[in-house]
């Protein structure tokens, strides 16, 4: 089951983003990891901010969770002027960074019962917050193993579990899909579909995973320090007409060239170095796949496939480049 997402009249409803930020820069020597970046996540919604490494997204993170300085910009939290440095801030935040941080020699129940000392919660508030945090991650059978036994999905949920121990209106995550396994993960997702629900949490996620990033409620796609595109996955993928065409062979750029002078199509190089492929956007895909065919010699392609619009062609769509580049 997929995390359900919030309708937009739901989201509209709401009177004030959760957090919003403008125009928020930062520096690092002479290159700008933030160039006036703004967005907004409302109560109850998930808002995914989608890039490759060095788009920017993971610098957005250390900003609003009161890692780093922003040089420039604006937060507002309940549409209330915020720093993140300040404690009121950091108490109304859960934060759970993309490296792990749990102790590995304590047991899941003694993790989330240092965590609830870290935010000065009473003992017996605490031992009532950490079995219901247990059984929302459906940990509780595994509470008294230590962590090291635990595997990747089960760290990361007990990770999520510690800083909701305070109840934080927004939650941070920082590439929650690293390091964990397809089902894990569906689990992980389906525990935060019902917490946004039922406590109207907002969250942020970055990603670099388009997969991941289908399901948030809404997409900011962040390139060089810049918001490239914002809007629901449907929206998104709205900007891709018709069918994607995906030709793998030796030698993409010549394959791209033949492609755009011969058939007057506009034909983008995406994926890493070792696994390249040229893609073209066409309304009736299937019929593209002989007449691309019939331009090379025998052997010449490896392959040509075509499918409906993702993610990560709007990223390419926007930008110009792939997410992996």
């Amino acid at each position: 089951m997929s995390v359900a997402r919030m309708s937009a009249a739901a989201v509209a409803r709401a009177p004030e983003p959760r957090l919003r930020a403008r125009d928020l820069r930062r520096r690092f020597g002479t290159r700008a990891a933030l160039d006036g970046v703004s967005f907004e996540v409302y109560p109850g919604e998930i808002l995914g901010l989608l890039g490759p490494n060095g788009a920017g997204k993971t610098t957005a993170f250390r900003v609003l969770s009161g890692l780093i300085p922003a040089d420039g910009g604006a937060i507002e939290l309940d549409g209330a002027p915020a720093r993140p440095a300040d404690p009121a801030y950091r108490a109304r935040i859960g934060v759970v960074f993309q490296e792990p941080s749990i102790d590995l020699k304590l047991s899941g129940r003694e993790n989330l019962a240092l965590g609830a000392a870290l935010y000065g919660i009473p003992r017996a508030a605490a031992a009532r917050r950490i079995d219901d945090a247990l059984a929302l991650m459906e940990l509780g059978a595994r509470a008294g193993d230590t962590a090291a036994t635990y595997s990747g999905g089960m760290r990361r949920r007990i990770e999520i579990a510690r800083v909701l121990l305070h109840d934080p209106d927004l939650l941070l995550l920082d590439e929650p899909g690293r390091g964990v396994d397809p089902e894990a993960l569906r689990r992980i997702w389906d525990q935060l579909g019902h917490l946004r629900r039922e406590r109207l949490l907002s969250i942020i996620v970055t990603t670099h995973q388009p997969e991941e990033a289908e399901r948030c409620d809404r997409i900011v796609i962040l390139d060089g320090g810049l918001v490239c595109a914002t809007g629901t996955p449907d929206e998104l993928r709205a900007r891709v007409a018709g069918d994607v065409v995906s030709v793998r062979g030796d030698a993409p750029e010549e394959i791209a060239a033949t492609i755009q002078q011969r058939l007057g199509l506009v034909a983008r190089i995406a994926g890493g170095e070792v696994a390249q492929e040229v893609t073209i956007e066409a309304p009736r895909g299937a019929e593209m796949v002989p007449r691309i065919a019939e331009l090379f010699a025998p052997g010449r392609l490896r392959s040509i496939a075509t499918a409906r619009p993702t993610l990560a062609d709007v990223f390419a769509k926007v930008t110009g480049r792939g997410l992996d580049a």
